[in-house]
């Protein structure tokens, strides 16, 4: 097998994972994650139960929990399409290990995206088993966003996709531990995100900004909204947390919103500083623009009391903006770095 099955897989496992994405986000956000109390299947079934005496048999065996058909649907098409994804990154782990002595064949970033995986489907299973426990489902998000993060980088360092020429290369090196620290900033802006969602905590500040509950500063319980660890025995569908706690998490939130936006505009102007780099100047003006996107959308958010729409597209771009600092750290790291 050669490296161009391995590429095209990667780019049609990268689009997939986009899907599963903004699936993922739309099953938590319409309060479909417990839409089937079992797992991997739904009700015992493959599909969601239709029959009139497989319904009964169903609230029967979960009455804590009866069949909700729209729900559970949402939540058994993310499972297919993430168990579809699944099998695509066991393919191309394979495909890895076969060519792994082909010139340019990355082993292992595949590899690790293999266990990933698996760690991953362990996540989904104890979001339904453990009832939504917040840990639980903001890790299972962060591995999403690793996953797409990392099948889009495989498919860029095996393809000529936004590479720049070596000049400019050389003269954007000073550029790579200041990528690097933005790209982590907003990967913990985004986990304050997935902490604010499955915390219920969204709304904590409804229909108003830039003030919360008619204050800049409202009372507040962060001792109490940051508990990482709850246990296994409650449910935590809706949240459990009281509205000091809730607001919090949401101020935390915003003020991470805050520093991100400035870190974000100080890396791309120091992209857009290297006139003669012009992968790196694009890439710098897609980040921006991102970035005002994302904003308007945070505030929609709260503004609007958030609609399921704006909160997906939220999700959504917010992903967009990690990808386009992978593509930036992609595009100013020589192709033998960070395999």
């Amino acid at each position: 097998m050669n490296t161009k099955l391995f590429s095209r897989l990667a780019l049609f496992a990268s689009l997939l994972a986009v899907v599963v994405v903004l699936l993922g986000a739309y099953t938590r956000l319409a309060d479909a994650g417990l839409g089937c109390p079992d797992w991997p299947g739904c009700y015992g079934h493959v599909g969601v139960p239709k029959h009139a005496e497989d319904v009964s048999a169903a609230n029967q065996a979960f009455p804590e929990r009866p069949v909700e058909a729209a729900k559970a649907w949402k939540e058994m098409i993310h499972r297919y399409f993430a168990g579809t994804l699944g099998l695509l990154v066991f393919a191309l782990v394979i495909i890895a290990l076969r060519n792994r002595s082909v010139p340019g064949q990355q082993v292992g970033v595949p590899v690790f995206l293999g266990f990933l995986i698996i760690f991953q489907a362990l996540l989904g299973m104890w979001t339904v088993t453990i009832k939504l426990n917040p840990t639980i489902v903001m890790g299972h998000l962060m591995g999403g966003l690793a996953t797409l993060s990392l099948l889009v980088w495989l498919s860029l360092r095996h393809s000529k996709l936004l590479s720049e020429r070596r000049g400019e290369m050389v003269a954007l090196n000073k550029l790579h531990m200041p990528a690097l620290i933005v790209l982590i900033v907003v990967i913990m802006q985004i986990m304050l995100g997935g902490w604010t969602s499955a915390n219920y905590a969204a709304l904590a500040c409804s229909d108003d900004f830039p003030t919360c509950l008619g204050q800049w500063w409202p009372a507040t319980d962060f001792k109490e909204g940051f508990v990482l660890w709850r246990g296994t025995e409650m449910n935590f569908e809706f949240g459990v947390l009281n509205n000091d706690a809730r607001a919090a998490i949401h101020l935390t939130h915003r003020i991470g919103a805050v520093i991100t936006t400035l870190l974000v505009i100080w890396l791309a102007l120091k992209l857009l500083a290297f006139e003669q780099a012009q992968v790196v100047n694009k890439l710098a003006i897609l980040l921006m623009l991102v970035l005002l996107c994302q904003i308007g959308l945070g505030i929609a958010n709260v503004v609007l009391s958030l609609p399921i729409g704006i909160a997906v597209a939220h999700n959504g771009v917010g992903a967009m903006l990690l990808l386009t600092l992978v593509m930036i750290n992609h595009a100013i790291r020589p192709r033998g770095e960070m395999i």
